[in-house]
């Protein structure tokens, strides 16, 4: 089996960074090893990390510093950069991969034509977690088979791909220094553009935070048109394209108020309400 390495960028996580390592270093197979990379955290980020380390010998958590330019895409970069395995897993402070992570990782990438992958999500701070992730796994699926190989997606969350790979394409990728694009899509268009296959592992699960949805209405409308932005920066239009836009921006109001609630729920002495697992 190919050696996972874990990148996990951060940017002032204090609060959740120890709950991210933890399930990082819960895995049913060990990770070679899980690298979080600062990007000049103003928090105690840094700190976190250190305690972890101390109290958790053996499982090759890293803490590498990015205090050169900002943003995820340098420092994704520096992380796959550092990468020591012949795979290199993302997901983001807030994820929560689930037990089996590196597991389902390592099969995914058993077969040799896989050059990338990624896996459906759930989120873990919202009620009727089940059911979401069995409606992520039908839109994913659904999205897959609606779009031919090169405009498929990587989901920076909950993805892999094969050291080998960003070699090849290390150089090419969008550095986006204003931040206005998918850096997963990009990376995946760019895999695609050299003939690299992009698979999906449905067991490749990774329970995400819903905060984006604490964003105004003006912020959500940004991150979400970045899908369209992000194609159109590769030089591809197709109406097709633009469905993963249109979804989310449909469900940002009412999302916005089940969180609101189910926040309130959780937080009040008779805990959570019921379905929430």
């Amino acid at each position: 089996m190919a050696a996972v390495s874990i990148v996990i960028p951060a940017f002032n996580e204090e609060a959740l960074i120890r709950r991210s390592l933890e399930a990082a270093v819960g895995q049913t197979v060990p990770a070679r090893e899980i690298l979080v990379v600062d990007n000049g955290s103003s928090d105690a980020t840094a700190q976190v990390v250190r305690q972890f380390q101390s109290a958790h010998p053996g499982h090759g958590v890293r803490l590498v510093r990015q205090d050169g330019a900002s943003g995820i895409v340098p420092t994704r970069n520096r992380g796959f950069d550092e990468a020591r395995g012949e795979v290199i897993g993302r997901f983001d402070a807030d994820s929560l991969p689930s037990p089996d992570w590196v597991e389902q990782v390592e099969a995914c990438f058993a077969d040799g034509t896989v050059a990338a992958a990624t896996g459906p999500v759930y989120y873990w701070d919202l009620p009727f977690r089940r059911l979401l992730l069995a409606a992520d796994r039908l839109v994913r699926r659904a999205m897959l088979q609606a779009v031919p190989n090169e405009f498929r997606f990587l989901f920076g969350s909950d993805m892999a791909l094969r050291a080998s790979a960003w070699k090849l394409i290390r150089g090419e990728t969008c550095s986006d220094e204003h931040d206005r694009l998918h850096e997963d899509i990009d990376l995946a268009l760019h895999l695609a553009g050299r003939g690299l296959r992009i698979a999906y592992g449905p067991s490749m699960v990774t329970g995400i935070s819903s905060r984006r949805l604490d964003d105004s209405p003006r912020d959500f409308v940004f991150y979400v048109t970045r899908f369209g932005r992000t194609y159109a920066a590769h030089g591809i239009h197709s109406k097709r394209l633009k469905a993963p836009t249109v979804f989310f921006l449909s469900i940002y109001l009412p999302a916005r108020l089940v969180r609101s609630a189910y926040r309130r729920w959780s937080r009040s002495p008779s805990g959570e309400p019921p379905g929430s697992r």
